[in-house]
């Protein structure tokens, strides 16, 4: 099945759009060469291949920066292609993985892990998967509203689902707001970094199971692209030329909800990536699905691991959140899109 999407996804692009794919994937792979070579500790990756490290380069390498580097990558491409499926799904420039509420959900599992862990769960339960499980069982719960709030409004229910997902906001920001209130001075200054977003602290242990659910979860979604291609004709001609409206609905919010899940659980809030790089991708090569899915992802990934990195060396030996780069260089882009939507 995944050569047949490769085949499928060859097939429907452009020479330019299949260009601009193969230099992301050359970009990718220098940034995260420069990632993994730069920081508060600098070394060349290239020592790596000709054995030449020393103890503490190859443990610096090994068990910190390169697990590090991985994850945002991954983190970033998953982000993105979420935000473009939902941008696709509702066809609304606007919608991203935060809009329909998975990203707060994840967040409120989250933040009573960490503010009130104590009190609700045994000290054995203290694992490093705490706070993930927590942050998926936010996100999975937000999901299961969603289906029964919008059950049986036909073609109506994404717009009813917009709305529940702003309603689900408010409700989760009112939930992380009491948690915060009566958190202590270590879980507030635990609370406040991880809502800003970081890739500190990651483990192998922690990250590969996470990574193997992305990734199968990024693959398994690209089979939707000519169905998300028909579907910007509008949901009846989309119905009539053979889409099941439902299931695909359903495909769209299960993927967004596992890919956020996890990312949040694992990150904190990062916000601006699936909502600004499915636009910078349309900038550049076109509304096709088979072109904008798979090149959302790499693009994403880029931004990330760039962010990550910017993280780590302007205030060296300290670090920014990561969420704070991704929003400082997305929302002025985004003002910038705005108003050129509005010139034109």
């Amino acid at each position: 099945m995944m050569f047949k999407d490769f085949n499928r996804f060859f097939r429907y692009i452009s020479l330019k759009q299949f260009t601009i794919f193969n230099m992301l994937i050359v970009t990718l792979i220098f940034i995260i060469g420069l990632g993994i070579s730069i920081g508060s500790f600098d070394f060349s990756v290239l020592k790596y291949f000709s054995g030449s490290l020393t103890t503490l380069e190859e443990e610096v390498l090994i068990n910190i920066r390169f697990p590090r580097v991985i994850l945002a990558a991954v983190v970033g491409a998953a982000l993105s292609m979420s935000g473009a499926c939902l941008q696709g799904l509702f066809r609304n420039p606007l919608a991203d993985p935060g809009l329909i509420g998975v990203s707060a959900g994840a967040a409120l599992g989250a933040a009573f892990s960490i503010a009130m862990s104590a009190e609700f769960f045994p000290d054995f339960l203290f694992t490093p998967y705490l706070l993930p499980f927590s942050a998926i069982l936010g996100s999975a719960f937000v999901i299961s509203i969603l289906f029964i709030i919008t059950r049986g409004f036909g073609f109506e229910g994404m717009t009813y689902m917009l709305l529940a997902g702003i309603a689900i906001n408010a409700f989760a920001g009112v939930g992380i707001g009491i948690l915060t209130y009566i958190s202590d001075d270590a879980e507030l200054r635990g609370l406040t970094f991880w809502t800003m977003g970081s890739f500190g602290g990651v483990t192998w242990t922690l990250i590969i199971p996470a990574i193997i659910i992305i990734l199968c979860t990024i693959f398994w979604t690209l089979r939707i692209s000519r169905k998300l291609d028909l579907l910007q004709l509008g949901e009846p001609e989309a119905y009539r030329l053979g889409v099941d409206i439902k299931k695909l609905r359903f495909d769209i919010i299960m993927s967004s909800a596992i890919i956020v899940g996890i990312s949040v659980s694992l990150t904190g809030m990062i916000g601006f990536v699936g909502l600004v790089v499915p636009h910078l991708v349309r900038l550049f090569g076109g509304v096709n699905h088979h072109y904008l899915l798979p090149c959302s992802a790499l693009t994403g990934a880029i931004l990330m691991v760039s962010s990550d990195l910017l993280s780590r060396i302007l205030i060296q030996p300290a670090e920014l959140p990561v969420g704070l780069i991704t929003s400082a260089i997305g929302s002025p882009f985004f003002l910038w899109l705005i108003f050129r939507m509005r010139k034109k």
